[in-house]
């Protein structure tokens, strides 16, 4: 498994397009991340080809549906070899804890962490949704009760990583999409931080897409950002 801290999404609607940008990259300098746009348009194939060329794969698949549907699909991304899944931490704690209990009886055990709110919405998207706390609040109410479902960790914005590591503790795993370099667009993000500043407010793994799969040389944009948080990561 890489200790890379760096995880790139594979935003392609053809699986040509994903594995040419893998057999750019180092499976030793990052993981990679499936979407639903790729999966939906290549299947459990390419999760396959990836894992064999030795990636750690983040099934982006972000179940949310009745316990028991969800504890089957989550059966079967461990089946695929994945490294990590997810679901949405919004579907309440049976489904939570479904999915926990399927993974535990998988003989591939992956990372099963869950999101929060996606970092795409902004207060007022939460408010026309009929969600009146703050994003922090509900993002820390939806983290502890992950926690407390037995699950790995969180997907969350690296702003709100300090305020559910003081609650939750540095151990629960919190991957934070929204992450930028300075220089870099922020695109359809709206809560982001740069590498550096998301590793020391306490981010496990970045989730890191254009500014590297948009690159002119995608390995010099991963090798320029791993050098980036390498001097933060004890």
């Amino acid at each position: 498994m890489s200790n890379s801290r760096v995880i790139i999404p594979l935003d392609f609607a053809d699986a040509n397009q994903a594995l040419n940008l893998a057999q750019q990259l180092d499976p030793d300098s990052c993981k990679l991340k499936v979407g639903k746009e790729l999966f939906t348009h290549t299947g459990p194939n390419l999760v396959e080809k990836l894992v064999e060329s030795g990636f750690d794969v983040f099934l982006d698949l972000k179940y949310h549906d009745i316990p028991n549907t969800v504890a089957k699909a989550c059966q079967a991304a461990a089946s695929l070899g994945v490294w990590m899944v997810n679901v949405h931490a919004s579907g309440g704690r049976p489904m939570l804890e479904a999915a926990r209990e399927a993974i535990e009886q998988s003989s591939n055990k992956p990372l099963l962490i869950a999101v929060t709110i996606l970092t795409s919405l902004s207060e007022a998207d939460l408010h026309d949704v009929g969600i009146n706390d703050h994003v922090e609040e509900q993002v820390l109410r939806l983290a502890s009760l992950t926690k407390d479902c037995g699950l790995d960790g969180v997907v969350c914005s690296a702003k709100e990583v300090e305020p559910i590591n003081h609650k939750l503790g540095n151990e629960f795993c919190l991957v934070t999409p929204g992450i930028r370099p300075a220089q870099a667009s922020q695109d359809d993000q709206k809560r982001v931080m740069t590498p550096a500043e998301a590793i020391k407010a306490g981010s496990h793994y970045l989730v890191i897409g254009r500014p590297i799969t948009q690159a002119a040389d995608p390995l010099q944009a991963l090798e320029n950002i791993n050098a980036e948080i390498n001097p933060y990561l004890s």
